[in-house]
């Protein structure tokens, strides 16, 4: 059974030929501003030496020409988890200024708890493809914090596979390069999966932030919940968040539920959110999914100044408590703090004027 079956998404496939370059007007381009985009796909870039490309049937094959590129001329590297690992495993990816493309592999072994870390930092043009392998009964956290230099320009595609009554948390934090575009997908491998996906981002005036999600649900008695939260700043400021379920016809049981929450601190910002649901049966526990996108909410702004708050502070006050429910699930104390401690350097805004 293929990765991906679903109307909404391209087929998988590791030639470049099947993934063309785009013009702009397809389903999975279509609010990507093509000129930010296109040092991603130019497969004839300097990214390195070329590798084997592993035969089609894996757990992850390309979606898109970026991912198609990376699968072609990335480095390999490989974590494995066995047992309790207590420490987080930090994988530290730094731009250079130049193209560079990698593909990792994190396997986390039957029965196996730990969390992994990838930091993105620096400068350049970024490829990155993430295949994660969650055994039977693992429990395993993947945090991907985003936090480049203001010129970077990074696409990413992670494909998980949940073995049989597996935990998977993936937690997608994203804050600073020119354009960050990442493609996250999920299926099972048995039934008992429970799979959580959150993320945050924090885009001002001169970004682009876009999150795709895919949550195939392939196997009977799987959960998955998807909450991504995002806060714009700044006249020019875009994010895209598209999430999308597939109940396949076998996966009876299967309970699901995604939403994402926007903000607009400041006007001239613009947030488009698509969720997506395809249900092939009717025996599930439950699906759904929601979508808002707005400003603050007056009530909360005016209880908190009428207790001797002044209104930044009020305002900065509201957005923590929108971001930290989610960096709450993380669950490791010390990334905890970290992104606590960066989203109050993000908020340092001046509201514009009406």
């Amino acid at each position: 059974m293929s990765p991906i079956e679903s109307h909404l998404h391209t087929r998988p496939s590791f030639d470049l030929a099947d993934h063309p370059m785009p013009s702009g007007h397809e389903e999975v381009y279509r609010f990507a501003p093509m000129d930010k985009l296109a040092p991603l796909l130019d497969a004839d870039a300097d990214w390195g030496p070329a590798v084997p490309v592993d035969e089609p049937g894996g757990v992850l094959v390309p979606v898109d020409r970026p991912s198609a590129i990376a699968a072609a001329k990335g480095q390999i590297t490989r974590v494995e988890l066995a047992g309790e690992v207590a420490e987080p495993v930090v994988v530290d990816i730094k731009g250079d200024g130049g193209h560079r493309a990698l593909r990792l592999t994190v396997d986390a072994k039957p029965g196996s708890r730990g969390v992994v870390v990838l930091q993105h930092a620096g400068s350049g043009v970024f490829l990155g493809n993430v295949e994660i392998l969650v055994g039977d009964a693992a429990d395993l956290t993947v945090v991907t914090l985003q936090e480049w230099a203001a010129d970077a320009v990074h696409g990413g595609f992670s494909q998980a596979q949940v073995g049989r009554d597996a935990h998977f948390r993936h937690i997608a934090v994203t804050f600073g390069g020119s354009m960050v575009r990442l493609q996250t997908n999920v299926n099972y491998d048995g039934p008992g999966g429970v799979a959580e996906l959150y993320g945050l981002y924090l885009t001002d005036g001169h970004q682009y932030h876009e999150h795709r999600l895919f949550v195939d649900q392939n196997q009977p008695k799987t959960t998955s919940r998807v909450d991504y939260r995002g806060a714009l700043q700044g006249q020019g400021a875009r994010s895209t968040w598209v999430g999308d379920v597939l109940i396949r016809r076998g996966a009876e049981d299967t309970d699901s539920y995604e939403q994402n929450r926007n903000l607009l601190l400041t006007p001239g910002c613009v947030a488009e959110s698509v969720p997506n649901l395809e249900i092939e049966t009717g025996n599930i526990v439950g699906a759904g999914h929601s979508s808002a996108t707005g400003r603050f909410d007056d009530e909360q702004l005016f209880y908190l100044q009428s207790r001797g708050i002044p209104e930044d502070e009020a305002r900065r006050l509201i957005v923590q408590g929108f971001f930290f429910d989610i960096i709450a699930r993380i669950g490791v104390p010390d990334v905890e703090r970290r992104l606590r401690h960066a989203v109050n350097a993000e908020l340092k805004y001046e509201p514009e004027e009406d």
